[in-house]
């Protein structure tokens, strides 16, 4: 199976940060004729969801179909409680995704909007004000967190809200058989799509414990071992596979330029298991850098100056290997030297990481390290069946 299914002719618009994305996503939520499909992880209760909350509900209200799914864990259950009453009173169709974790631990990880067929969102932005920290809201943050988007149109968005009405439907009561149906059906979708194509431009990638359970990793694979200048790699949570280390530490022999920039100062149990992954990149001659300035969120690549991606994917075990996930891929090369110029302005926002820092490292935080490693990989060999490695 191809990992990434290109349709030409699209228009891919990157929207970075809140300040960008929120007012494009309400102004098509207020334009909406027939229907909207969204769907987040987080949808926190703070003036920027209010404000969201409140277009879905003007559509709602103007006779729009709005069917809104948030994940139960990323909202939290009081707030997915007293959101969903709300909605209902003003017409909103909302599922919670996987309560109580009825479903296993796997979340809804993506950020997906489609309205009327026409135009989608997709990215890393969840619903929550740039300035505050997206684990904690308590926590003020020193700059707008670094995240991206993009507003898609043209004949992608057609992929998009089928698995947007998929995601609808599989969280409703269907027997057995319409689910195979609707497995079936989204195949076909796909493969119709795939031979519809004749100039690659954009392709919508998305991945699930059924058909695409490593759809996005291999996407990832797949370019990086055809690079032949450079890999511009951002991601908040840098815990990948073997498979997808070994990927980056190859393709710096090679002599292609990688430059790996990691979010670092949310959890120390993820930091712990990135800092004992970086000799050995930093032996291979992969470039690493730490972004301090504020909250990096951001799940953005940059390829050769003509591959990019953006999307909700972290690169760790949770996104590649358990949660739903869903990425745009985009060869185009206006697009990837706009993502460039923003991720090589927050490289030189970084703080540069030197194999010889790591020299001085003590003994026992260096131990500390591979401990950390073996948890993290225990725990994810277990919630993920075995397939993280």
């Amino acid at each position: 199976m191809r990992p990434v299914d290109f349709i030409a002719d699209n228009e891919v618009k990157l929207l970075h940060c809140g300040t960008e994305f929120f007012p494009s996503l309400m102004e098509a939520i207020d334009a909406a004729q027939y229907d909207v499909y969204f769907e987040t992880y987080i949808f926190a209760d703070d003036e920027t969801g209010q404000a969201v909350l409140a277009a879905l509900m003007r559509a709602a209200k103007r006779g729009v179909t709005v069917r809104m799914i948030t994940d139960w864990f990323g909202t939290g259950a009081g707030r997915v409680k007293r959101m969903h009453a709300q909605l209902q009173e003003a017409g909103v169709a909302h599922r919670i995704f996987n309560p109580w974790f009825k479903r296993g631990i796997s979340r809804t990880h993506r950020k997906i909007c489609v309205v009327d067929r026409c135009i989608a969102f997709v990215g890393g932005i969840n619903i929550n004000d740039d300035m505050f920290c997206d684990y904690d809201h308590d926590i003020s943050l020193s700059a707008p967190r670094w995240d991206f988007a993009v507003a898609v149109r043209g004949p992608l968005v057609a992929n998009i809200h089928k698995e947007a009405v998929a995601q609808w439907r599989r969280l409703g009561r269907m027997p057995l058989t319409e689910r195979i149906g609707l497995y079936q059906e989204t195949r076909r979708a796909n493969q119709a799509a795939a031979e519809a194509s004749t100039t690659v431009q954009a392709g919508f990638v998305v991945r699930d414990n059924l058909r695409n359970r490593h759809t996005i990793q291999r996407a990832y694979l797949k370019a990086m071992g055809a690079a032949k200048k450079s890999v511009l790699l951002a991601n908040p949570y840098f815990a990948p596979g073997r498979k997808f280390r070994q990927a980056l530490s190859q393709t710096a022999q090679r002599g292609v330029q990688v430059t790996l920039l990691i979010g670092v100062g949310e959890h120390w149990l993820q930091d712990a298991v990135a800092h004992s992954f970086y000799p050995k990149l930093l032996a291979s001659g992969v470039r690493l850098v730490e972004y301090r300035k504020t909250q990096l969120h951001a799940k953005v690549a940059v390829i050769d100056d003509e591959w990019a991606t953006v999307g909700s994917s972290n690169v760790d075990g949770l996104s590649l290997f358990l949660n739903q996930e869903a990425n745009v891929v985009i060869k185009d090369a206006a697009f990837a030297m706009d993502l460039r110029k923003h991720i090589e302005a927050a490289v030189a926002e970084g703080v540069e990481v030197h194999a010889h820092e790591f020299e001085h490292v003590g003994r026992f935080r260096r131990i500390g390290y591979e401990i950390a490693y073996v948890v993290y990989r225990t725990l994810m060999r277990i919630f993920a069946v075995g397939k993280y490695a």
